[in-house]
Protein backbone atom coordinates (compact mmCIF):
# COMPACT_ATOMS: atom_id res chain seq x y z
CA UNK A 1 0.00 0.00 0.00
CA UNK A 2 1.39 3.72 -0.71
CA UNK A 3 -0.08 6.77 0.48
CA UNK A 4 0.68 10.19 -1.42
CA UNK A 5 0.55 13.15 0.02
CA UNK A 6 2.93 15.79 2.12
CA UNK A 7 4.01 15.10 5.65
CA UNK A 8 2.79 18.80 6.58
CA UNK A 9 -0.56 18.31 6.24
CA UNK A 10 -3.04 17.73 9.27
CA UNK A 11 -5.39 15.39 7.03
CA UNK A 12 -2.17 13.37 6.14
CA UNK A 13 -1.03 13.36 9.58
CA UNK A 14 -4.65 11.88 10.68
CA UNK A 15 -4.43 9.27 7.92
CA UNK A 16 -1.35 8.47 8.70
CA UNK A 17 -1.53 8.12 12.88
CA UNK A 18 -5.26 5.95 11.76
CA UNK A 19 -3.25 3.97 9.93
CA UNK A 20 -0.23 2.86 12.31
CA UNK A 21 -2.93 2.86 15.24
CA UNK A 22 -4.56 -0.12 12.95
CA UNK A 23 -1.02 -1.88 12.06
CA UNK A 24 -1.74 -1.16 8.30
CA UNK A 25 1.71 -1.41 6.67
CA UNK A 26 2.46 1.38 3.92
CA UNK A 27 4.70 3.26 2.38
CA UNK A 28 4.99 7.35 2.21
CA UNK A 29 5.47 9.36 -1.54
CA UNK A 30 5.50 12.69 -0.60
CA UNK A 31 4.99 13.94 -3.74
CA UNK A 32 6.04 17.44 -2.78
CA UNK A 33 10.04 15.89 -3.19
CA UNK A 34 9.11 12.86 -5.41
CA UNK A 35 6.69 14.77 -7.85
CA UNK A 36 4.12 12.81 -9.32
CA UNK A 37 3.57 12.11 -13.36
CA UNK A 38 0.49 13.06 -15.47
CA UNK A 39 -0.03 9.21 -16.10
CA UNK A 40 -0.59 8.76 -11.95
CA UNK A 41 -2.98 11.64 -12.00
CA UNK A 42 -4.86 10.79 -14.82
CA UNK A 43 -5.53 7.25 -13.24
CA UNK A 44 -6.69 8.94 -10.00
CA UNK A 45 -8.59 11.34 -11.71
CA UNK A 46 -9.93 8.24 -13.77
CA UNK A 47 -10.95 6.94 -10.45
CA UNK A 48 -12.17 9.78 -8.31
CA UNK A 49 -13.16 12.54 -10.59
CA UNK A 50 -10.66 15.48 -11.91
CA UNK A 51 -13.17 17.93 -9.60
CA UNK A 52 -11.97 15.75 -6.47
CA UNK A 53 -8.60 15.15 -6.69
CA UNK A 54 -8.01 19.12 -7.64
CA UNK A 55 -8.15 20.74 -3.95
CA UNK A 56 -10.35 23.91 -3.70
CA UNK A 57 -9.72 24.64 -0.40
CA UNK A 58 -6.45 24.79 0.05
CA UNK A 59 -3.89 27.93 -0.19
CA UNK A 60 -2.41 26.80 -3.38
CA UNK A 61 -5.47 26.90 -5.61
CA UNK A 62 -7.07 29.93 -3.66
CA UNK A 63 -3.78 31.93 -4.58
CA UNK A 64 -5.03 31.78 -7.90
CA UNK A 65 -6.85 34.66 -9.77
CA UNK A 66 -10.57 33.87 -10.26
CA UNK A 67 -9.64 33.43 -14.08
CA UNK A 68 -7.37 31.22 -13.23
CA UNK A 69 -9.35 29.18 -11.60
CA UNK A 70 -11.83 29.47 -14.40
CA UNK A 71 -9.69 28.66 -16.81
CA UNK A 72 -8.96 25.21 -15.03
CA UNK A 73 -11.66 23.65 -16.14
CA UNK A 74 -11.35 20.02 -17.25
CA UNK A 75 -9.36 16.90 -16.58
CA UNK A 76 -6.58 17.84 -18.94
CA UNK A 77 -5.67 21.51 -17.38
CA UNK A 78 -6.46 19.97 -14.15
CA UNK A 79 -3.42 17.53 -14.27
CA UNK A 80 -1.16 20.06 -15.82
CA UNK A 81 -2.04 21.99 -13.09
CA UNK A 82 -0.98 19.35 -10.46
CA UNK A 83 1.92 18.39 -11.69
CA UNK A 84 3.59 21.80 -11.49
CA UNK A 85 1.60 22.53 -7.99
CA UNK A 86 1.56 19.49 -6.04
CA UNK A 87 0.07 21.31 -2.84
CA UNK A 88 -3.48 21.53 -4.96
CA UNK A 89 -3.64 17.72 -4.71
CA UNK A 90 -6.49 16.23 -2.53
CA UNK A 91 -4.53 14.17 0.08
CA UNK A 92 -3.31 11.79 0.88
CA UNK A 93 -4.80 9.42 -1.58
CA UNK A 94 -4.02 5.69 -1.01
CA UNK A 95 -3.53 3.10 -3.58
CA UNK A 96 -3.37 -0.28 -2.97
CA UNK A 97 -2.20 -3.31 -5.47
CA UNK A 98 -1.82 0.28 -7.63
CA UNK A 99 -5.23 1.40 -7.84
CA UNK A 100 -5.99 3.75 -5.92
CA UNK A 101 -8.80 2.97 -3.22
CA UNK A 102 -9.46 6.09 -0.49
CA UNK A 103 -8.79 10.27 -1.06
CA UNK A 104 -8.70 12.37 1.75
CA UNK A 105 -9.11 10.80 5.48
CA UNK A 106 -12.26 9.74 6.69
CA UNK A 107 -12.31 7.54 9.24
CA UNK A 108 -15.63 5.82 8.62
CA UNK A 109 -14.29 5.19 4.94
CA UNK A 110 -10.83 3.42 6.63
CA UNK A 111 -12.98 1.52 8.44
CA UNK A 112 -14.88 0.13 5.70
CA UNK A 113 -12.23 -0.32 3.45
CA UNK A 114 -8.97 -1.03 5.02
CA UNK A 115 -10.26 -2.63 8.75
Amino acid sequence: MIVYGIPNCNTVKKSLDWLKAHHVDFEFHDFKKKGITPEKLNKWCDTFGWETVLNRKGLTWKKLTKEEQTAIDNQEKAIAYLVENTSAIKRPIIEKDGNAILISFDELHYNQTLA
